[in-house]
């Protein structure tokens, strides 16, 4: 019986031992996992920890390098002031008024024959440019290198002076200039200043002309505002509650102040058209690869499908023409093999043929505002008078224009380019809700786009676009997609056998920081950088009473927020500028600027200066 009980309790005690033996590895497991998941938590709270520091450090230094590139222009903007002293007292005295009144051809014929000094008149823009700043806020930079650019043109031989000798420029910041930064307005590009001139600087010197101030833009370059964290905000010249325009703006405001004579932009979706028209100047955006884009600054490179233009900016259209004759010249060709040799085709620019002239009052996505209706119905009236023809033109698929070619293309990437370089900045209020919406994850923006789709159908197709086109092969195929659209509307425009068209231009001004919310309003400049036409912006007129009287009544296409924003960012505009633009085909400028001089001569009875 012993025997027997003694297997059992050396069982017993090997069970006890096992079950011992089971609770110290459970014990000892549940240790190690209480171990590794304060490893994992600290490695997280570590992780999280140094993300914050380095997005914490980056801001750090880009408000550090925004206070200094702040100091730098206060200190620029002071040796401007000195200089304007110095040429005071040693240029020979003018009447400032009278030199301010002169057009571009009359002061470069005074200026190469030397009835005005060089100094005389750079010392008058110089001091105009800094009183239209403190107003508005438009210049961010003094390229003090033009005084000794001054002294260089005066060694010159009267016979071998240029046709620009001594003519103040103006230069929108992305512009290369030797010795400064082209910043478009991020942090990311301060401190990096360029090493050479851009190419058109460099053909408008060899002209010489004489670039003297850079000029003011919205951070990133893709608003139609005009703010950044480093230079602040642009002001319209004639209402301080309302925007320029964007991106050129500050090209925009100084021109239409006096302060400069001749400026050059830049236009992506409108980017010189808009402050043209808000501001009530001329502008002309060209054909892509017309002129040279070397040395241009730029927030997204290697945009494909929607052209990105330099172009000039001036108080009438006699200025425009003078300046591109000279640009498409031999010398830029030299300068840029990329550029096609095409000098200006005087026979084209001086007819006086009748022309067939499209006319478009409506793009079929933004409903236009009375002021623009009647802009293209009274020069339409003023044109057939004149004794050209006037054909009604539809444009198709706008759109499809907006969101799948245009939006598309912008963002191809999905912003991805564009948020890398804003890693760390400061983001301005005029592009935050686009900032935001690129930095969503692709499913939210997917969900965003199917759950506004019922409700807000413009907004979701603008989520959808910004989740760009995911691979090379839908890359090609967006591509393919806009050739398909301007052999379209190509197609369209010769079975009617058109000249040139007549389109309405987006005016009038927004009220400040309201931009981004009536962004679909673009539709009436962003075609024509999916389609590569030139295309160019004529004043007209201003706001009516009875303008603004119609505008209440105003509902728009979709009746969104898109339209509701707009309705309320035009409103208050009596006695600011309309304009309408004028368009050609691919490659035909001088078609279109002598189309922009004919309604220019009607409609401000200016004639063709000799």
């Amino acid at each position: 019986m012993v025997r027997s009980i003694a297997p059992f309790q050396m069982f017993q005690k090997i069970a006890c031992q096992g079950m011992l033996y089971q609770e110290g590895v459970s014990e000892a497991l549940q240790k190690l996992g209480q171990f590794l998941l304060s490893f994992f938590l600290a490695l997280l709270v570590i992780a999280v920890g140094t993300c914050l520091l380095r997005k914490w450090a980056a801001k750090a230094q880009a408000r550090a390098k925004i206070r200094e590139a702040q100091k730098r222009r206060e200190v620029a903007l002071k040796k401007m002031e000195a200089a304007i002293e110095r040429l005071k007292q040693e240029a020979p005295k003018v009447d400032p008024e009278q030199v301010l009144s002169l057009s571009l051809r009359e002061l470069a014929h005074q200026l190469r024959q030397g009835s005005l000094s060089p100094e005389s008149v750079l010392c008058v823009y110089m001091e105009k440019a800094l009183e239209v700043h403190r107003e508005l806020n438009c210049l961010t930079d003094y390229l003090e290198d033009c005084e000794v650019q001054l002294q260089e043109l005066k060694r010159q031989p009267k016979g071998k002076r240029g046709l620009l000798y001594g003519v103040p420029v103006s230069i929108k910041d992305p512009y290369d200039y030797k010795g400064h930064d082209s910043t478009c307005g991020m942090a990311y590009f301060l401190g990096k200043p360029a090493e050479e001139d851009a190419t058109i600087v460099k053909v408008l010197k060899s002209q010489g002309a004489v670039p003297f101030v850079k000029t003011n833009i919205p951070q990133i370059l893709l608003s139609f505002d005009c703010s950044n964290p480093i230079f602040g905000e642009t002001l319209h010249p004639q209402n301080p509650k309302k925007t320029s325009g964007g991106s050129s703006g500050g090209e925009g405001a100084l021109l239409a102040s006096g302060g400069s004579i001749l400026g050059f932009g830049t236009d992506t979706g409108g980017s010189i058209r808009i402050p043209s028209a808000f501001c009530g100047i001329y502008g002309i955006k060209l054909t892509g690869f017309r002129l040279s884009y070397n040395g241009i600054n730029s927030a997204i490179k290697g945009k494909k499908s929607v052209i990105t233009m330099a172009g000039p900016m001036a108080r009438d259209v006699d200025s425009l023409v003078l300046v591109f004759k000279l640009l498409v010249s031999e010398y830029m060709f030299q300068l840029d093999p990329m550029v096609p040799p095409m000098p200006f085709r005087e026979e084209v620019y001086s007819s006086t043929k009748p022309l067939r002239i499209g006319y478009v009052e409506t793009d079929g996505y933004t409903q236009p505002s009375p002021s623009m209706v009647r802009a293209i119905r009274d020069v339409s009236k003023k044109l057939q008078a004149a004794g050209h023809q006037i054909i009604p033109f539809s444009i198709l698929r706008s759109d499809y224009m907006m969101t799948k070619l245009f939006l598309e293309g912008l963002y191809a990437d999905g912003g991805e380019m564009l948020l890398e370089e804003l890693q760390g900045d400061i983001i301005d209020p005029v592009i935050s809700s686009i900032i935001s919406a690129l930095r969503l994850p692709d499913f939210i923006k997917w969900f965003l786009s199917w759950v506004l789709r019922p409700v807000d159908i413009r907004k979701a197709e603008s989520f959808a676009a910004f989740r760009g086109v995911g691979t090379p092969r839908n890359l090609w195929e967006q591509h393919v997609a806009v050739e398909d659209y301007q052999k379209e509307i190509m197609s369209n425009w010769r079975a009617q056998n058109l000249d040139v068209l007549l389109y309405p231009a987006l005016c009038p001004a927004f009220d400040k920081g309201t931009t981004s919310k009536a962004t679909g309003a673009i539709s009436y400049m962003a075609l024509f950088n999916c389609l590569n036409f030139p295309v160019g912006v004529v004043p007209v007129g201003t706001v009516t009473a009875q303008d603004e009287e119609e505008m209440a009544s105003y509902h728009g296409y979709y009746g969104d927020s898109i339209d509701k924003n707009f309705k309320k960012a035009i409103s208050g505009s009596l006695g600011l500028p309309i304009a309408v633009q004028c368009v050609a085909l691919p490659w035909r400028e001088e078609l279109c600027l002598r189309f922009m001089k004919e309604v220019e001569t009607l409609v401000h009875g200016k004639t063709q200066s000799d």
